[in-house]
């Protein structure tokens, strides 16, 4: 592409990242990552952020050398060609956002809870609900108002988070920190793990890379540049909530800590601050994930590994019948699972997706001109990692596994029923 044609700078590049990140994760998981790191909050995020960046290490070298739109679903297709393993891994990303909506839909309706006097399940809900069709309609109605209203609200959640730390570090009890009230070593990794779902969005970047200007040097910045900034805003935001409040107090608020975490500073206005912040939050975060989602299914309904009934667009551009189905499953997962198991599965389901990524990257080492060493041991931290946030789960949530082992299942059933009984025809592809 003509650099004359590219409009997307280093800090508009950072921005996506950043605005992909600090969406909903981080009101969503912060109480489940207190449960199991306690004083450790800020070191399990620590660790989930390395994994983060040493799978940014391979987008950035990925998408340095193929800049399409088509991202994550591109560089798997470069790696391992049209295949089983690639089809399925395409299926799952999209599967994975799917629970992203969920998660973010049920931290949305935790925190909407708050601001009501009865707390029942028919309310939770009835928001849950809520959250996921006031988007609907924004997506199926105007698109633009979607790409619009992200930059205000990224900025907005941004400045509340800033305020709520610089506000409450005076009053963060040091002792709550000290190694005496941290969890076991095994079980901060398992809440890194846990709250991995918090850094996912930074590969966005790479969906963008076709727009970006000077790509060679401005792309590492965007990618390593958000990554790290957002691990410094986790790590600020764990040492406020632990420091600030008892843990009792953060268990019994678990879904909506973070809220809780600003009144020592702020008093009820600060958990107001906070309550409204998450909500904007989550809800920016369903409505751009929507449209994202949407949009992902279409070009992979383009590209035949969906139906092709996905790969229609009406007068507007907008893919209708991909927006009401991302809706309508995540409407059924948030109100089906709960938000323990929809954290895990989506972490899981991430960690699986950049395993993936990371091998790939590792696979095409010459000619993305990566680091084989480095390549490979974000390979093997991001597996371990995997390894590690499942085995725990399956001493303590075996359900979780259930339903994760279905998404896999799903995803290479319709790949092997689909892609090498339907696409290899329709599209005339080698596959392997």
């Amino acid at each position: 592409m003509n650099q004359n044609n590219r409009s997307i700078g280093v800090f508009g590049a950072i921005s996506i990242g950043i605005g992909g990140m600090v969406g909903g994760g981080i009101f969503a998981v912060l109480g489940e990552a207190v449960s199991l790191a306690h004083g450790a909050t800020a070191l399990a995020f620590f660790f989930a952020g390395i994994v983060a960046l040493l799978t940014a290490y391979s987008y950035t070298k990925l998408s340095v050398t193929y800049q399409n739109r088509g991202g994550t679903i591109v560089f798997i297709d470069r790696a391992f060609g049209h295949n089983l393993l690639s089809g399925s891994a395409n299926l799952m990303l999209w599967l994975s956002y799917l629970v992203t909506i969920s998660l973010y839909a049920v931290a949305f309706a935790s925190y909407a809870q708050t601001f009501f006097s009865h707390d029942n399940a028919w309310l939770k809900h009835l928001l849950i609900s809520v959250a996921i069709l006031l988007p609907l309609a924004i997506n199926l109605i105007s698109a633009s108002f979607v790409s619009r209203s992200e930059t205000l609200f990224v900025i907005l959640k941004l400045l509340i988070l800033l305020f709520i730390i610089v506000t409450s570090a005076f009053y963060v009890d040091t002792e709550r920190l000290s190694p005496s009230q941290w969890g076991s070593g095994f079980s901060i990794l398992v809440a890194g793990m846990i709250i991995f779902v918090a850094y996912e969005g930074f590969e966005l970047i790479a969906n963008a890379a076709e727009d970006v200007k000077h790509p060679k040097t401005t792309l590492p910045r965007a990618f390593y540049g958000s990554v790290i900034l957002v691990i410094i805003l986790y790590i600020l935001i764990a040492i406020i909530t632990t420091g600030t409040v008892s843990e009792s107090q953060l268990l019994t608020a678990k879904d909506y800590a973070l809220a809780v975490a600003a009144e020592p500073a702020l008093g009820k206005v600060g958990f107001t601050i906070v309550a409204i912040a998450a909500l904007l939050a989550t809800f920016s975060a369903i409505n751009a994930t929507i449209y994202g989602n949407a949009r992902l299914g279409y070009a992979l309904a383009k590209e035949g590994e969906l139906p092709q009934k996905l790969a229609q667009q009406n007068h507007r551009h907008i893919p209708t019948i991909d927006v009401w189905i991302t809706a309508g499953l995540s409407l059924t997962l948030a109100n089906l699972i709960d938000l323990t198991e929809i954290a895990i599965i989506g972490s899981a389901s991430f960690l699986l997706i950049f395993f993936i990524i990371n091998l790939g990257a590792y696979k095409l080492h010459a000619t993305i001109q990566g680091n084989p060493y480095l390549l490979f041991v974000a390979c093997l931290i991001s597996g371990m990692a995997l390894v590690t946030l499942l085995s725990h789960t399956y001493m303590t949530n075996p359900r979780a596994i259930f339903i994760f082992i279905i998404f896999i299942t799903i995803s290479i059933g319709f790949e092997f029923l689909y892609g090498k009984r339907i696409r290899k025809q329709m599209f005339n592809r080698p596959y392997k």
